[in-house]
């Protein structure tokens, strides 16, 4: 390893990727660089998974942007039944959302991509941790071999919205946002423990996707399941992605992570509602900003070629 490393991190929060991903679009044409070239590790949860998996696939985040904004309304339609449904099962159906990412990274493997990536996701049927990983080191011999959107499907399982999903060894897999929607510490600690990167070399761009300004209602003070009916979710996700970056700040330094995630008003995005104009509109205004910041940090340093501990075999031609 060299004496820098840099990381990506990339958080969930359902169709607000296409903010991260037009952010990192403004931040390629108004550098003229190529993002993935100044970064060692991604890592992404939920929809942070998605970004990361397709610029690992060779994507340019503009590209990513096109898919949510072409494909958003298609993978969470807002519709009476949609609404009705979701009292008592998954809102969504999640054959469209797998073949609108099938059509997206075809029969790509994880193994195939040029970055190394690690995806949360979480096992309930084991009420385990679960992370996808290219093979990066020597011990990681399987996830190389699993198609890139059946790990996206498994890392965007949101509970409620789309059901688990069980494609990859019969495993119960949902949305690694519930332990992990914010995956900075997991990429300092792949970084430490799996790469043997130093402390002391680590710095980190970590992206979220809009953070809504709420007031906590004093009746969350002494409330029980209907007070916090609404509430419990938020306040986990927020708190989680908080303490994330505070952790890293404390372990690398606050100079050395650079987090993204501006404050909007509360109810202004949502997860499942696609309201592309305001996200891009948002995404070119805070880009405009973290240009210089980014540059000076981040640019400076070209990340190595990734050359992976496995390689995908191919089969021979029978020709």
């Amino acid at each position: 390893m060299t004496n820098r490393f840099q990381i990506l991190s990339l958080d969930g929060g359902g169709i607000k990727g296409i903010f991260s991903a037009a952010v990192l679009a403004h931040l390629e044409d108004d550098l003229q660089i190529k993002v993935t070239d100044h970064f060692d590790l991604i890592a992404g949860t939920s929809t942070g998974g998605i970004i990361a998996l397709g610029i690992g696939s060779g994507m340019r985040p503009k590209d990513i942007v096109r898919f949510y904004v072409e494909k958003g309304s298609v993978i969470f339609p807002e519709t009476r039944l949609s609404k009705i449904r979701h009292c008592w099962r998954s809102k969504f159906d999640s054959r469209i959302l797998g073949k609108a990412l099938r059509e997206c990274f075809g029969d790509a493997l994880l193994g195939e991509s040029r970055k190394r990536l690690v995806i949360p996701s979480y096992n309930i049927g084991e009420d385990d941790v679960y992370l996808f990983k290219t093979s990066h080191h020597e011990r990681l011999k399987r996830d190389y071999k699993v198609p890139m959107w059946k790990v996206a499907m498994a890392t965007s399982a949101a509970p409620t919205f789309f059901p688990s999903f069980q494609g990859v060894d019969h495993v119960r897999l949902v949305d690694g946002g519930v332990w992990a929607n914010n995956p900075t510490m997991v990429s300092i600690v792949e970084a430490v423990s799996m790469l043997k990167v130093s402390l002391g070399a680590i710095s980190v761009f970590s992206l979220g996707t809009t953070d809504e300004v709420k007031g906590r209602s004093k009746k969350l003070d002494h409330g029980g399941l209907w007070q916090w009916k609404t509430a419990a979710v938020d306040v986990v996700l927020r708190g989680q992605s908080i303490g994330a970056v505070t952790q890293a700040q404390h372990l690398l330094g606050i100079d050395r992570v650079l987090r993204l995630d501006p404050k909007v008003p509360d109810k202004m995005f949502a997860l499942d509602k696609l309201s592309a104009k305001e996200l891009l509109s948002k995404a070119a205004h805070e880009s405009r900003h973290l240009s210089p910041q980014f540059s000076k940090i981040f640019t400076r340093h070209n990340a190595p070629l990734f050359e992976p501990c496995h390689q995908i075999k191919k089969e021979a031609s029978d020709a």
